[in-house]
């Protein structure tokens, strides 16, 4: 594409240079530029991009497109590369790579999900209805990008907006019908899906969650609402907003929406609700009513939180007319998530479960599905990650000892915050629910930072029908302590210290 037609995309503040070349690439990472790419310059997390702008140059950029403006140290550059100032490099990077790809998103029919749990389950829910449809499905969620089985494992939830372009320009050309695609906060608010239109967009829920990031939890819901307040927009037809009707928020995302409504729920009856739900340590079965007649459903999965999930993804069937036998198919046929609920056995006498729950909600749900198994207690092994959302450090230390029989606070993610400080944290909550737990004689939880010592003191402790809970990773395959990201996977660890410990 003519770098002029691509630049025709944007709003732009000022321009200097002939856009007539013709562009190869685009990037917002200068290591990965090429002859004939155009360089984004956008604030990370860790590094600007500007300060690139050089190191670009080298590499063969032919054009560079920035917030700021140009120091002197391009000045004998600029006469061979077009510099393009412009008010916001994110947007910029996002109407650019969709541009380039030639507007995927609206070639292919688009399912975004979005929630502070749940989200992941959901899409395989939805991409399992969707194949036993017929139809070919692309998948992006936090732990896959799937294009008609072919996998790769993801880097973030939802990818930046240029990796995102490209994935959905791969599911066309796939002659893919659907992209399932997990919408987490950061992205809509770092204008990651800016440009991608989508034809259904589905809430799970909304807890506390990335108050480092959102500050309060005002601006994590309205966050949340970009996906249904724009959903009208757009040239495509047949938009559907599905809301979680006996979440608090739903009241609040329904007065912005200007499309079709689906709601579903179990506490209140939406257009969608199950009833009569028997669960147990194989499984669950419940009966769900939707405009269509009924479904029902004997699932693998566990947990009331699931029901949901599962509600959500009917739901997304139920608005694209797809059969009640094929929905009823494509949900059974979800075994197991990664990560989620997910059981660890070696042929020890009492149950092991690994599961991503690292917010106050997510581990409440979590625990209390155990608690479904009518264990003879519960030990947890969880922590809280540094650096990040100290704010549910005490819910989840409550929820936690609440829960829990007995408590081993370990580290997760502590990044560059002293391990001390996430601990008393937690210690706060876990004094709220375990008031004499500050009497040594009666305590009923430890410290051991070390999560490998943590996870194979828990096994230790455990005696036939406990059951050892293992929070707040999943499917993760690090720790991060520092700046360093070290090998270290709870699964893979658990399976080896169950097989030593038989």
């Amino acid at each position: 594409m003519e770098l002029e037609k691509l630049l025709s995309f944007l709003k732009i503040e000022s321009k200097i240079g002939n856009s007539k070349a013709k562009v190869s690439g685009i990037t917002h990472d200068s290591r990965n530029v090429q002859p004939g790419f155009v360089f984004v310059c956008i604030h990370g997390f860790q590094s600007d991009g500007h300060d690139y702008i050089n190191e670009a140059v080298r590499r063969g950029a032919i054009a560079i497109v920035m917030e700021k403006s140009i120091g002197k140290s391009m000045e004998s550059d600029k006469d061979s590369v077009v510099l393009v100032r412009v008010p916001d490099s994110r947007k910029a990077l996002a109407l650019l790579s969709s541009a380039f790809f030639q507007h995927p998103s609206k070639k292919i029919r688009i399912i975004g999900i979005t929630g502070t749990n749940g989200k992941t389950t959901t899409s395989y829910l939805i991409n399992s209805i969707l194949e036993k449809a017929g139809f070919t499905v692309g998948l992006q969620n936090t732990l896959i990008s799937s294009i008609r089985g072919q996998q790769n494992p993801s880097v973030r939830t939802t990818p930046e907006s240029i990796e995102l372009q490209k994935h959905l320009s791969e599911m066309v050309d796939q002659k893919c019908h659907y992209a399932v695609i997990e919408v987490s906060s950061h992205a809509l608010v770092l204008h990651r899906v800016l440009d991608c239109e989508f034809d259904i967009a589905v809430l799970t829920n909304i807890t506390a969650d990335h108050l480092d990031f959102h500050h309060t939890m005002g601006e994590y819901i309205e966050a949340k609402k970009r996906l249904f307040s724009h959903l009208h927009e757009g040239e495509k037809f047949r938009k559907i907003a599905i809301l979680n009707l006996d979440d608090p928020s739903f009241s609040g995302i329904k007065d912005g929406v200007d499309v079709k409504i689906l709601s579903y729920g179990i506490k209140n009856r939406g257009d969608i609700w199950a009833e009569n739900a028997t669960i147990d340590q194989e499984g669950m079965n419940f009966t769900v009513h939707t405009p269509s007649g009924m479904v029902y459903i004997n699932t693998d999965l566990s947990g009331v939180h699931n029901i949901y999930n599962i509600l959500a993804a009917i739901s997304v069937g139920v608005a694209e007319g797809i059969d009640s036998e094929k929905i009823q198919q494509g949900i059974e046929s979800v075994r197991k998530i990664p990560g989620r609920f997910e059981m660890i056995s070696a042929g020890q006498p009492f149950w092991t479960v690994v599961d991503f729950a690292h917010t106050p909600d997510a581990l409440q749900n979590l625990l209390e599905t155990g608690r479904q198994l009518n264990p003879q207690k519960i030990i947890t092994v969880f922590g809280c990650g540094g650096d990040r959302d100290k704010e549910k450090r005490l819910p989840m230390g409550r929820v936690a000892a609440t829960l829990s029989d007995y408590l081993i606070i370990t580290n997760d993610n502590v990044r560059e915050e002293d391990p001390l400080e996430i601990v008393g944290e937690i210690e706060k909550g876990v004094f709220l629910a375990w008031p004499s737990s500050k009497n040594q004689a009666n305590k009923k939880y430890e410290i051991i930072p070390d999560r490998y010592q943590a996870i194979k003191r828990a096994f230790h402790l455990a005696k036939e029908k406990d059951l050892v809970v293992i929070a707040g990773k999943g499917h993760e395959h690090y720790q991060v302590i520092g700046k360093e990201s070290i090998p270290f996977d709870d699964r893979r660890v658990a399976k080896e210290l169950l097989k030593r410990l038989n």
